[in-house]
């Protein structure tokens, strides 16, 4: 799987180019300062080019900023388990992924670094290419959940269910 980063200025120019990349998942965040500001601010218009998206509208804050800004760790960035199964989709379907953000270079870097991280133990390639500077606490609620999803990905016999449904399957064996 190769893992890369853009901006939004230059994924768009290869959308308008015609060259987006086939089989390719795509993480796009956008940001909700920007939405304040300006009012036809949205996220990067992916359709008619990829089906596989998934968006994020996420601060891009450092772990000092958080609590000034109403967030805990816990708080910020709820959709990082769902960021992970949607990872691991692509992965299991032989995916390329683009990780996407305003400037491409803080949470698109995150992301890219953790899940090069995850599956390929490279993710420090990010962390000292000095076109990016990684968003820490997004490297870590995505790695976090990857390595969570990754108990659930790897074990068959894992089910989701309720202790009730567990109880009535253990007393049929």
């Amino acid at each position: 799987m190769n893992v890369s980063v853009y901006s939004r200025e230059a994924i768009e120019s290869i959308i308008a180019a015609g060259n987006f990349p086939k089989n390719t998942a795509v993480i796009s965040f956008y940001d909700p300062a920007i939405k304040r500001i300006d009012e036809e601010y949205t996220h990067v218009d992916y359709s008619g080019v990829c089906n596989t998206v998934f968006y994020s509208e996420l601060d891009d804050l450092d772990l000092d900023v958080l609590r000034r800004k109403g967030y805990t760790y816990d708080t910020y960035f709820p959709e990082a388990p769902d960021i992970a199964a949607f990872i691991y989709r692509a992965y299991d379907s032989g995916m390329d992924i683009i990780c996407q953000c305003e400037y491409g270079q803080s949470r698109s870097a995150a992301t890219a670094a953790a899940i090069l991280e995850h599956f390929y133990h490279s993710g420090i390639s990010i962390f000292t290419n000095y076109d990016y500077y990684p968003n820490q606490v997004v490297y870590h609620k995505i790695f976090d959940a990857l390595e969570k999803y990754k108990r659930y990905h790897n074990n068959r016999y894992y089910y989701a269910v309720d202790a009730d449904t567990i109880k009535s399957h253990i007393e049929k064996l």
